[in-house]
């Protein structure tokens, strides 16, 4: 059992981490207030491979896998959550899902482009009236004239106004429930297809996240992605990278909320001395370094399975148990954490001149995309069981 990175992991890990403070750090806070989307820092981005890690070269990805996926998220994270964000929902979910069902055409045209960070992609799977139940799908796809005609709206779809391309799931086959419904890639500039209202969020506020809109939306035969009526159970594969991005999501702004208070704790000063050397602030951060540790493990272990299994071909559901639980656990702890710093902080916790407060309204996401807590432990209880996931 190793638990070590190689030279070349830990060379990502710094590199990663230099960007994001030279490049994104100095602007975290001005993004932030104005909801502004970092364009010029994603195309870096692109150009340094971090859109395309867990892809082949020869789709114009970096060659890695989820190990070095999950290093690089983790450090975007650790500065800014939206920028994580913005390329977890591109990698994990749209590339991903056009990497794991498409055909080799569509991989060609679609994901060497997104891959490169060229394209940027989003995946629209939730409505309105589709949430933990993405079963109850409404959009609809209807065959027409040689091609598909797509009716409905998407809601909580990351980078929807500025994606070059979006995998939508809509019903097929009415009658058919969860194996009714199928995937479609659709492009940036489809007659009918336009992105709608763009969310006020209490974080994560750089990233875009809006409705998406179909109306007559015609997109042709060879947009199906994967076979019909198997959109909804190729996406709960794709979630388990997803899941697996936003536990890398979370431990990153745990991390970051977490240096911030121990750096503010061995800076203030209370009754002649650092509050750092009062017992009631180090069981605090002995705790939050202690969850951030298990988070990380269970992390990292959920990376290496899921790695093992596309290695294997990627045996179904090979890794959808432990996905769960690292996502489960370590946005949970980065909530405690953030709080716990907020509390190290004080009155300085509670205000923008310090990045306690942004961890704070930033890490509840972890706990609600991709799949709640709720629904996790939900998919944890049965696997355990030997139930059916879903």
């Amino acid at each position: 059992m190793d638990f070590s990175l190689t030279d070349e992991q830990k060379q990502l890990q710094k590199t990663v981490r230099e960007f994001a403070e030279a490049e994104i750090a100095p602007h975290v806070r001005e993004w932030d207030e104005a909801s502004f989307f970092p364009a010029e820092v994603v195309a870096k981005l692109g150009e340094l491979g971090l859109m395309g890690v867990i892809y082949p070269e020869r789709y114009g990805g970096a060659g890695f896998g989820y190990a070095e996926y999950v290093l690089a998220l983790e450090q975007l994270a650790r500065v800014d959550g939206s920028v994580a964000l913005i390329v977890a929902a591109h990698t994990s979910l749209c590339s991903n899902h056009i990497y794991k069902f498409g055909s080799e055409a569509q991989r060609e045209k679609y994901l060497t482009q997104l891959a490169r960070g060229e394209w940027l992609g989003a995946w629209s799977l939730t409505e309105p009236e589709a949430g933990s139940d993405a079963g109850g799908t409404r959009t609809v796809a209807e065959e027409r004239d040689g091609g598909w005609v797509l009716n409905g709206a998407k809601t909580f779809t990351t980078n929807g106004h500025y994606a070059d391309v979006c995998v939508a799931m809509a019903v097929t086959d009415r009658g058919q429930g969860h194996h009714g419904i199928s995937a479609f890639v659709v492009e940036k500039g489809t007659a009918g297809f336009q992105p709608g209202k763009k969310e006020e969020k209490l974080g994560l506020r750089a990233s875009d996240t809006s409705e998406v809109i179909f109306r007559d939306c015609r997109v042709p035969q060879e947009n199906l992605l994967g076979r019909r009526g198997h959109g909804f159970i190729d996406s709960l594969s794709v979630l388990d990278g997803g899941r697996i991005s936003i536990a890398a999501f979370a431990l990153g702004m745990a991390q970051g909320a977490f240096e911030t208070a121990a750096r503010y704790a061995t800076e203030r000063r209370q009754f002649g001395r650092p509050i750092a050397d009062f017992q009631a602030i180090q069981f605090k951060l002995a705790d939050m370094a202690t969850q951030i540790d298990a988070a990380r493990l269970l992390t990292y272990r959920a990376a290496w399975l899921a790695d093992l299994g596309r290695a294997e071909g990627d045996p179904p559901r090979h890794h959808t148990k432990e996905a769960a639980m690292a996502k489960l656990h370590a946005s949970e702890t980065a909530v405690r954490v953030a709080g716990e710093a907020v509390q190290v902080l004080g009155g300085y916790g509670f205000i923008k001149d310090y990045p306690a407060e942004k961890y704070y309204r930033d890490v509840k996401l972890g706990t609600i995309g991709e799949g709640t807590s709720e629904i996790q432990r939900l998919v944890i209880a049965r696997h355990l069981l030997g139930q059916s996931p879903r």
